[in-house]
């Protein structure tokens, strides 16, 4: 198990640019710390000589000097904690970015580890959490740290001989954290994983709603969320009791040690003849050193629970290296596809999803990827931005495999649009330009090819209306829509259309279909449908079958060849 020195080191990186607020921190915790010997230093000549007949120092330097001394106690406290908050908050901001730049840039198999709850658990609430809980802990480690030292000395300088008994509690108290802070670690990553799965929950109900009710199956879900909810509450009992158990074991220890002293001090100020304001400060000083080291014995729990939620998101990166890529840009691609002998598994374990298959698209052409559901028709498609890589075989685009371009340029040269649509809680605008700088009136012009330009004119604010949650405030066929005027947008060379219509009624199917065929001149199109009578006119349809092509040919003649094809297209214009 790496130290806490080690597992700390992993956050300097992100530490660098709020240099100046630790250092402010320092400064202000070092002078914090040099006022406490301050306070039982004032006690001893204010025994010895202030109810005495005469004073070496006037009356008036009491409420001055104790004034003066928390004036500056309160401003060293306020720099400590405003410093170290500031580089924290900036470290939390180069962590968020990192975390969100790699989860852009990452391979599609983070995807389906990983679910929607737990990585923006891990992005926005862990990595705010766990900086919360490091900076008020590690300004208690610094400043009580730096106090305890203080005293230390102030009491080495009173009476060293005492002060060499104190030094026997921190070998036991040093046992006692390290025993106590492994298990805390241990149960606070279990807390995590079980957090994770709470959420999980949450997320599959939230999203599912309309099928639990309809198979009244929320008693069921119920249960399920109550299982979980008590195995994360016996575990956060857990953490609670281990956290609570290092506070009464300093406090025995330091008072086991405070007696002690006492007890000797008592009888070494009867042979040494004391004086009463030194006894005084040196066990006021004794008392002073029991608060910060109770302090640092409980800042092992928020220190723990801190480091494992943001290595949580450090270990995300470590686990989820940015996707890999080439460098070949060629500009705006001609679209030639290749499939070569390729062979894809999801699961190593599991039957192919493509055994093989063969394939080769002209540029230019419209072909129309069909079979039975299961047979790979989507794969084939998700291969070519690389949404998915290869196990065996080749996949090239313009005679250039797909793992040798760069990888922004790769998909800059598809536009897609899916039978599942997602919009962002932006604007119609927003939607349709998707981040690249384009002009109103070229949105404008790809809303009207998705016949849906008469709609957003009606809207309240035009291009400018939000949609809401994935276009919540849309119908399922606005939405495809929308992602058709995305898709028409964009002017990609290779045009994907995955089930492009299946949410549109009849009526609107023919206008948006005329719209797609403009769109599809002069472009590489691969469509895949299994409403068959939106793919008659395709240059050449292509059959799939259990990872493999079956059959391919122009509609007419796979129609006459009497096969698979065949077969399917009877079927869905029985009558």
């Amino acid at each position: 198990m790496p130290s806490l020195a080690q597992r700390l080191a992993r956050l300097r990186p992100y530490l660098r640019p709020g240099r100046r607020g630790l250092i402010g921190a320092g400064l202000g915790a070092l002078v914090g710390a040099a006022t406490e010997p301050a306070i039982p230093a004032l006690l001893k000549p204010l025994l010895d000589e202030g109810f005495g007949a005469e004073r070496s120092w006037p009356l008036w330097w009491v409420p001055v000097l104790i004034v003066g001394l928390f004036t500056l106690r309160g401003l060293a406290g306020f720099v400590a904690q405003y410093g170290l908050a500031w580089a924290a908050q900036r470290a939390v901001l180069a962590l968020r970015q990192d975390l969100f730049a790699h989860l852009l840039a990452s391979p599609s198999g983070l995807f389906t580890r990983q679910s929607a709850s737990q990585l923006t658990n891990t992005v926005v609430y862990e990595v705010q959490q766990g900086a919360t809980l490091l900076i008020n802990a590690l300004l208690t480690l610094a400043k009580d740290s730096l106090t305890l030292v203080a005293l230390l000395v102030y009491l080495l300088w009173l009476n060293w001989q005492l002060t060499l008994l104190v030094g026997l509690l921190f070998p036991a108290l040093a046992v006692v954290m390290r025993h106590l802070g492994r298990r805390l670690r241990r149960l606070t990553v279990a807390g995590q994983q079980a957090t994770d799965e709470l959420a999980y929950v949450v997320e599959e109900n939230v999203l599912a709603w309309r099928i639990v009710r309809l198979h009244g199956a929320e008693p069921a879900q119920a249960s399920r969320f109550g299982a979980q909810g008590e195995r994360l509450r016996r575990l956060m009992m857990k953490v609670v009791a281990s956290s609570a158990a290092i506070t009464p074991l300093t406090q025995v220890l330091a008072a086991c040690a405070l007696s002690t002293v006492i007890v000797l001090a008592l009888w070494q100020s009867q042979g040494a003849g004391g004086t009463v304001g030194g006894f005084v400060a040196f066990i006021t000083a004794m008392l002073m050193i029991v608060s910060p080291l109770r302090h640092l014995a409980d800042v092992v729990a928020p220190i723990t629970r801190g480091l494992a939620a943001i290595e949580r998101g450090l270990d995300l990166m470590a686990d989820m290296p940015r996707e890999a890529g080439g460098t070949h840009d060629g500009g705006r691609a001609r679209g030639e596809i290749v499939l070569q002998d390729v062979t894809l598994r999801y699961r190593d374990d599991g039957l192919p999803a493509l055994d093989r298959l063969t394939l080769t698209v002209r540029a230019g052409e419209t072909v129309a990827l069909v079979g039975p559901s299961g047979a790979g028709k989507s794969t084939v498609v998700n291969l070519l931005p690389r949404f998915v890589e290869a196990g065996e075989g080749r996949v090239l685009l313009d005679g250039v495999p797909v793992g040798d371009w760069d990888a922004g340029a790769l998909r800059r040269q598809f536009a897609l649009v899916s039978q599942d649509v997602v919009l962002f809680n932006d604007t119609v605008a927003a939607n349709v330009a998707l981040g690249a700088d384009v002009p109103h009136e070229r949105i404008r012009e790809a809303l009207a090819g998705a016949q849906l330009l008469d709609f957003v004119d009606g809207l309240p604010q035009g291009l400018d209306t939000v949609i809401g949650h994935n276009g919540s405030q849309l119908s399922g066929g606005q939405r495809q829509r929308l992602a058709i005027a995305r898709a028409i947008c964009k002017d990609a060379p290779v045009l994907i259309l995955d089930e492009a219509t299946s949410a549109l009624d009849t009526e609107s199917e023919r206008g948006v279909q005329a719209a797609l065929e403009v769109l599809m001149r002069g472009r590489t199109t691969l469509i895949v449908a299994h409403r068959l009578s939106t793919i008659e006119h395709a240059d050449r349809v292509v059959v799939i079958e259990g990872g493999r092509v079956a059959e391919q040919g122009p509609h007419a003649a796979l129609i006459a060849q009497g096969g698979l094809y065949a077969r399917l297209h009877a079927m869905q214009f029985k009558t």
